[in-house]
């Protein structure tokens, strides 16, 4: 399996996410310039955390222009998988392939920790080696992460089962002291309609080996590896 890493001026999770894919998982991993149109046959599409472009005006609006993305959703539209974290998920926001936009953090700190994050869905090409309701330790690091939509937006995100992912406490339980950042509904990932494009917040790619503190990234990585080999069959 072949996957290629979006890489912005001012991406840093770009690494990361390659050494887990090559590494750690054994596939095959090219990074993408911006600037550039080529995917270079991926069969998959990670757009990683970082400040792309300073994070200038706000977190992925600079970055949304770049020609990669045009690439990016021309991939998307044909049912390619593609996966954002951090940077990503506002990138992916704000290039109008998933739904809202992330705000600065409530009480405007930028946090960085672990957190609990609940499935809510395993039905995805993303989530489908978890369970419902597991609760995966993931870290995070950003400072918009915020996740907001209006009511009727929001309604319908909920509706269509468009959350994947909710930060909770250590049992599961969806509370407010287990929100880091504010987020509508305590969202920390969701997927698009066709199912085929998702983003978190928090940081996979930094939880896949013990001596990193932990490895429930690695439900998430394999559920996309999964889904890559049953379409090859």
């Amino acid at each position: 399996m072949k996957f290629g890493i979006l890489v912005f001026p001012g991406t840093w999770s770009d690494r990361d996410w390659h050494h887990v894919l090559t590494r750690v998982l054994g596939h095959e991993a090219v990074y993408l310039w911006h600037g550039d149109r080529d995917l270079h046959d991926c069969d998959a599409l990670i757009v990683p955390g970082g400040f792309a472009h300073g994070d200038y005006l706000r977190a992925g609006a600079i970055a949304r222009f770049s020609p990669i993305m045009e690439s990016v959703a021309q991939f998307a539209e044909s049912g390619g998988l593609v996966l954002g974290s951090c940077n990503g998920f506002q990138i992916l926001c704000e290039a109008g392939l998933l739904p809202g936009a992330l705000r600065r953090n409530a009480g405007m700190a930028f946090r960085c920790e672990w957190v609990h994050l609940r499935v809510e869905r395993t039905d995805t090409p993303f989530t489908s080696a978890c369970e419902v309701g597991q609760v995966l330790r993931i870290p995070i690091s950003h400072g918009e992460g915020n996740f907001y939509l209006d009511d009727a937006e929001l309604e319908s995100l909920e509706a269509r089962r468009g959350v994947v992912l909710r930060y909770c406490d250590a049992t599961g339980q969806v509370t407010a002291a287990a929100n880091p950042n504010g987020s509508r509904n305590n969202i920390a990932g969701i997927i698009n309609t066709r199912g085929n494009v998702m983003a978190l917040m928090p940081h996979p790619e930094r939880c896949c080996e013990t001596v990193l503190g932990g490895t429930d990234g690695l439900p998430l990585c394999h559920s996309l590896t999964h889904a890559l080999a049953a379409s090859a069959r």
